[in-house]
Order: C-alpha cells, then structure tokens, then sequence
C-alpha cells in the first residue's frame, strides 16, 4: 500500500472531451454487455475522471479523500438519482435502499435495533444451524458436482428468512432466487439506455421476464405480510419492526406497499451479496491451498476439535480477513452511484447540480496507488496493523458515509461462521473449465457458473 490516499495539491485528475455519437454507443453496449468494461481504464491509476455526456457531467472518484469529502461530508447534497431509480425502482419502489431523505431517514430509523450486536449475537445460532443443513445436504451420496453460488444463495436465504422474517410463510426459495436474477440479467440494458437518456418505456431484451420477476416478488412478500397480520408473534423480527414503524415527524405507519420495499431490499441486498461474497471466498481459496491450510488451523485452534458453535465465531480472526480480502478483489455491490442536488464544491472542482457521481468499488479496491500488487489475493491486508494505516475508505464493500449498509456487522458475522462450518469438514475444489470473469449485474456475479467438486475431509485436515 502506498500512503493513505491519492489526493495531491495538483490533484493529477483526467479530464475527458465530450463522449462523440461513436464513443457513446461504445460505451452504451459495454454497459449492456458487462459495465464493469465501462469503467473509464484511467479510474485503475488517476483519483478522478472527469466526463461528459449529453450535457451532464459525469465523474469516477478514486482517491479516499476525495470519496470522503463527497459521500460523507456532502452526503446531504447527493441523492441516488434518475439511473438508480430506473434500474432498482420497480422492485424495491422507495425503500431503504432507494428513498432519499427524511424518507430514508426514518426508515433506517426503524430498522436499526434489528441490527444492533446484541441482537445479532442471538441470530449467531441459526447461521451456525443453517450451514450445518448445508454441510449436511452436501455430504448425500447423490451429490455430484455443486453451483456454488446457487448454494450459498440457498444457505444466505434461509438465513434471512428464519431471522429477519421468523420463517417466511412457505416462501418459495428456488423461484425468490430464480426471480431476483430475471429481474437483475437486464440491468445492464437499463443503466445504457438510462445513460443515453432513452425513455423508459422502450422495449429491450428481458425487460417482460424482469417485470413478471418483480410481480412474483412483491405478490410473495405481500402474502407474508397478510400471513402476519392474521397471525401475529411476539418475536421481534424485521417484519414486526416494519409493521409498528411510526414517522417520527408525522405519526404515519408504513403501507404494505413501503413494508414489502424494504423486505424485498433486505432480501436481495440481505442475502445476494454475502452469497456473492462467499463464493468467491471459496473460488480463491481452492485456488490458495495455504490459505485454506492456515484457516483449517485457526478453526482447529479454536474450537479445540469440536462442532464450530456461536461463541467461537469473534475469534476466527483469519477467517474474517480471508473473506475481507474476497470482498477486496470482487466487491459484491462494485459501483456506489450518486446525484449532485445543487453546486457544490468537491475538492479543486466545482461540480454542478445533476452531475452523477461514480465511486466505482471495484476499481478503488484494485487501484494501483492504493494496493501492493492489487490483483494479487493476500488475507494478511487486512491484519489490524495495516488497516489502521490504510485510508478509511480505499476498502468499502458496504458502502460509506451515512448509507454505509446497515446490515454491514450482520454480513460479516454470516460470513464467516458459514466459512467456518463448511470448512471445518469440507474440501472445496474448482471445477470450472475457464478462469472466473466477474459480470456486473447491479451486484458482482460470476459470469459462468462455479462449479466445486465436494472432497470430505480426513481429520480435518485439508484434502490432499
């Protein structure tokens, strides 16, 4: 790592000339393709690139200070905008994730205790019991070959659903998960024609299967909330939480419509992204054999040779590194978007109202002046030495500023006691023929599948 930011009193940016009809429609099919290859190549090395088109401003921040000064010092002057309201709107509608100001103020207000570490130090044992149940489907002798984003899609799920929901109402899991990937597959062509300032009527490849995923959803969630409402429990779970939620300002209660938003975010953003931040741990540990070895040996350490259990969890220190380092190298939401709501001044630049403000994740975290060999997977970054010399935003997989995720603590805690279960006993070899691509769809998915052979260890000890 080299210093702590990137930002210098000549502030070393790359400003573009406007985007010609050519370079537009270039940039409008690499966004339907993969808009990870949309990402200007100067973001890898500058701390900002400046653009425009079609009028509108449109600026890459990579230097920590800059990123710092925009999402959390000026986070009031910045709103989620047109194209997030497009891409994510006719899902989540104006929930945590999509509403702006006092509306999402006190949304997040109303959730929050759901959060807090002592409660989530009470959900620690349904983690630990739902991947056992996936440690345990895992060990049938029918099973060949496993997806492993399709399965820890399933065990993140199950986990939302029995915490956050008190077991969903028969939810329908492999149909919720079929729907959220119809429903994100075409995004891509959302963020392009939104881009070129298309309207939002116009026909594109998936739209029709998104639309009926989105009606699958939100029909799913509004029988949960009836199911609730007929039949209410004295367990304090989001779904309780959002039911009672009360405005502050005006006295007013949330409508099914604003409780399935919120339920249906938590649900995607709640269990999509530590899934995706799972399979790409096991994707490079099968790749790493030491690293494995070395968190064999922590797991063993601490739990002195018994079942892996609620109150080993916090002192898997390794653990949690490795699945920080994954999330370094493909951060599961790799792009923060925002929308300038007046002038204001950010850093050397004046940046005017309607500018779109691009904190891209995946570029930051792979950024040449901010990571020793940054393609290189190396758990020991974030040992507590070299975070606290690290710049507080060159490594932001849950976001930053006042919308840092709130379920942040709740994803890392999942994380690693599922790392943890499986590990102990499993061996996970790649399978796939080629090297993974990451696919941006709204969140990073692997382009192919992951495909993992299951080897069962001997005396937990890695696989030979």
């Amino acid at each position: 790592m080299i210093g702590t930011g990137l930002s210098t009193p000549s502030m070393d940016v790359t400003e573009t000339e406007p985007l010609s009809k050519f370079a537009a429609a270039r940039l409008a099919i690499s966004l339907v393709r993969n808009p990870l290859k949309a990402l200007p190549p100067e973001i890898f090395s500058k701390p900002a690139v400046f653009t425009r088109l079609g009028g509108t401003m449109r600026v890459h921040l990579a230097d920590p200070a800059l990123i710092h000064e925009a999402l959390v010092k000026n986070a009031h002057l910045l709103g989620k905008g047109e194209d997030v309201r497009r891409v994510l709107g006719p899902a989540l509608g104006q929930g945590l994730l999509t509403a702006d100001g006092d509306h999402w103020k006190w949304q997040r207000q109303s959730v929050a205790a759901a959060f807090r570490h002592e409660k989530l130090l009470d959900l620690l044992p349904v983690m630990i019991d739902t991947a056992r149940r996936t440690q345990a489907r895992w060990r049938a002798p029918s099973m060949g070959n496993i997806d492993i984003g399709h399965e820890m899609m399933r065990t993140t799920f199950d986990i939302i659903v029995e915490t956050m929901m008190s077991g969903g109402y028969d939810i329908d899991i492999a149909h919720v998960e079929q729907s959220i990937t119809d429903y994100l597959r075409p995004t891509g062509w959302t963020f392009a024609l939104a881009m070129l300032g298309a309207p939002e009527w116009l026909p594109h490849p998936g739209r029709r299967k998104s639309r009926a995923a989105v009606d699958y959803l939100r029909a799913s969630l509004a029988k949960v909330i009836a199911g609730r409402r007929a039949n209410p429990t004295d367990r304090t779970d989001l779904v309780s939480m959002l039911l009672e939620a009360r405005d502050p300002e005006t006295g007013r209660m949330m409508s099914d419509e604003e409780i399935i938003d919120n339920l249906l975010t938590f649900i995607t953003a709640g269990h999509e992204t530590t899934a995706l931040g799972l399979a790409w741990s096991f994707h490079l540990l099968s790749q790493n054999r030491e690293t494995e070895r070395k968190i064999i040996e922590e797991i063993e350490a601490v739990t002195a040779g018994e079942p892996v259990a609620a109150e080993h969890i916090a002192n898997l220190t390794y653990t949690r590194q490795v699945f920080s380092e994954a999330m370094r190298l493909y951060p599961p939401a790799p792009v923060i978007t925002r929308t300038a709501r007046q002038d204001f001044r950010l850093g050397e630049h004046d940046i005017p109202a309607g500018t779109i403000l691009y904190v891209p994740i995946y570029a930051v975290h792979r950024h040449a002046a901010l990571w020793d060999e940054p393609e290189r997977f190396d758990p020991s970054r974030f040992e507590p030495e070299k975070v606290k010399a690290r710049h507080r935003y060159a490594y932001m997989p849950f976001g930053a500023g006042p919308r840092v995720c709130i379920g942040n603590a709740f994803a890392m805690m999942e994380a690693v006691a599922i790392l943890a279960v499986l590990l102990q006993t499993i061996h996970l070899k790649n399978t796939s023929p080629a090297a993974a691509e990451p696919l941006m769809r709204v969140t990073l998915r692997p382009q192919d599948r992951l495909m993992m052979r299951i080897t069962q260890r001997k005396n937990r000890s890695p696989a030979a």
